[in-house]
């Protein structure tokens, strides 16, 4: 049966993740489908001083959400918060030094963060690819600890006050 299984997976990619199924699914793309409005809305994004992270970050700041860039270095957080609120002029965003490998550190921002902010968006972002084993002060290996781990732990401590929100979202890359 395995067999067919895979007959079927490779024609089903042949149809849709090759470059005749994106034309195909073009076709029905609403460019307009993108313009949301977010005011009011509240997000948190980890890794949100780069990459995918701060893409995310500058198009929510555009459509005027506030922002939580949660950041693992400093000058590099300030660096990008600096950029997004210049290029977008949106002053709602704050910074949160955090490093997703540390299990307790997370707790402690969670709990600090449930406290004194709303939050619409959880947007898992951050993440590592360390090629040699490292072990992080907690004894965890540290792609398991940040990818894995922190993520789960976040997620987690942030769940009941995204409950409290109307429409609430965690979206993990």
């Amino acid at each position: 049966m395995s067999w067919y299984r895979n007959s079927v997976w490779f024609l089903k990619g042949l149809r849709e993740f090759t470059r005749s199924g994106y034309d195909s699914a073009s076709k029905h793309f609403v460019p307009a489908d993108l313009e949301v409005n977010v005011t009011g809305r509240s997000f948190v994004i980890t890794g949100a001083n780069s990459g995918i992270g701060k893409a995310t970050a500058m198009e929510i700041a555009k459509r005027g959400g506030t922002l939580h860039l949660v950041c693992r270095n400093k000058e590099r957080a300030e660096e990008a918060k600096r950029e997004i609120t210049t290029e977008t002029g949106n002053q709602n965003i704050f910074l949160h030094i955090l490093d997703m490998s540390n299990p307790k550190g997370i707790w402690e921002f969670a709990e600090k963060f449930r406290t004194e902010h709303k939050l619409n968006v959880l947007i898992n972002n951050a993440g590592c690819m360390v090629n040699r084993r490292e072990v992080t002060e907690d004894g965890l290996e540290k792609n398991f600890a940040t990818n894995t781990l922190g993520t789960y732990i976040l997620t987690t401590a942030l769940l009941p006050l995204l409950e409290n929100e109307d429409d609430p979202r965690v979206v993990s890359l």
